[in-house]
């Protein structure tokens, strides 16, 4: 297997790999592009965000900075927001669904490294794909953690660290998160 095939399968990889380097640096260029263009630009930023993402529905509307590592590993539903200076670490599929709210400053990672300090020393790393259903709002600050999926309706409170799934339609907030109750949808 290569690499990148092992990065994409969720075994340990490494990320210092010529190919994924190279379509790393790839993801930068255009990223910085997109976060160099101005107010007066926006449909020419949004060309760019499209061009960055595996698939993006109607209605996109990132607000810069933005950071990711691949942009190939995104796939957005329709009516999707991300306010400032977000960063999503996507070695594996990151999927949003419809009607997304996520805050400034949230961090979405895929991208993990194992416990155990003598493997971990190796370098290598792997991950977990994300997944975020419909109509949810994702805090400013929260911190989404590799392998969760998130249900329909759910509200993250700000800075919250979700490390574990949530089911539809409840609010959590925490570190780590944890439901603070039921959300008549």
């Amino acid at each position: 297997m290569t690499e990148k095939e092992k990065m994409l399968s969720g075994k340990l990889y490494s990320a210092s790999d010529p190919q994924l380097s190279l379509e790393r640096h790839k993801a930068r260029l255009l990223f910085q592009k997109i976060n160099s263009i101005g107010e007066d630009k926006k449909d020419e930023r949004n060309k760019l965000f499209y061009d960055l993402f595996s698939k993006a529905g109607n209605s996109l509307w990132i607000e810069p900075p933005f950071y990711c590592d691949y942009g190939y590993n995104i796939v957005l539903g329709d009516n999707v927001f991300f306010n400032f200076n977000c960063c999503i670490l996507d070695v594996m599929e990151v999927s949003i669904g419809n009607n997304v709210l996520i805050g400034p400053n949230v961090q979405i990672y895929t991208a993990t490294h194992p416990i155990n300090a003598k493997e971990r020393a190796t370098m290598l790393e792997f991950s977990k794909p994300i997944k975020i259903g419909n109509d949810v709002w994702i805090g400013g600050g929260a911190i989404i953690c590799p392998g969760v999926t998130i249900g329909d309706g759910v509200v993250i409170g700000a800075g919250a660290v979700v490390t574990k799934d949530i089911r539809d339609n409840v609010f959590v907030a925490g570190n780590p998160a944890k439901e603070i109750k039921k959300i008549d949808n």
